[in-house]
């Protein structure tokens, strides 16, 4: 079984950006720990990415804070993040989850079998929402979620979401 990463959106904004924490400050140390113990053919990470309209959008309205908006600052991954990401492996999506890296992985999938395991920002919207992305494409497919590695909007919101992920069968590590 080949081990895979998926690092989600570990961005400039997210981090100490316009939607920055410091609980999201605090896991990147780890992160890139974590990171060091793959194979970079193995990592993957995403990238949130809106365009210049965002405000104007569904989620934009919800949240009406400008952020990664493709090709500033903010957009670009942590640079010792990207560092250890093949430029290939970056995906960019434009919602929570990728649809595009299900599929990938899927794809990857049926020739050697994976197991998934995810760390970033934030467990209560994009990890969360791909873990359960992925464990619809992937159902027979070990997913798991280093919660030590993620960081959520809110303490509060960071443990529901890993609650949530547990009971929808995403294995929950690191608490």
């Amino acid at each position: 079984m080949r081990k895979i990463l998926v690092v989600v959106d570990m961005q400039k904004d997210f981090i100490d950006g316009a939607l920055g924490t410091k609980e999201a400050q605090a896991i990147l140390g780890p992160v890139l720990e974590k990171m060091k113990s793959y194979r970079k053919p193995d990592i993957y990470a995403t990238r949130d990415t809106h365009g210049r309209d965002y405000l104007k959008t569904a989620e934009g309205k919800k949240l009406p804070v400008e952020h990664c908006i493709q090709g500033t600052e903010g957009w670009m991954l942590h640079p010792e993040v990207e560092a250890l990401v093949e430029p290939s492996q970056i995906v960019d999506k434009p919602t929570f989850g990728s649809l595009d890296l299900a599929l990938r992985l899927n794809q990857r999938n049926q020739k050697t079998p994976l197991e998934v395991e995810l760390v970033g920002l934030c467990t209560d919207i994009c990890v969360v929402s791909n873990a359960l992305l992925f464990k619809a494409f992937l159902p027979e497919t070990p997913i798991s979620v280093d919660a030590s590695c993620c960081a959520g909007v809110t303490p509060e919101s960071h443990a529901a979401a890993l609650e949530t992920m547990e009971m929808c069968q995403v294995e929950v590590t690191g608490k």
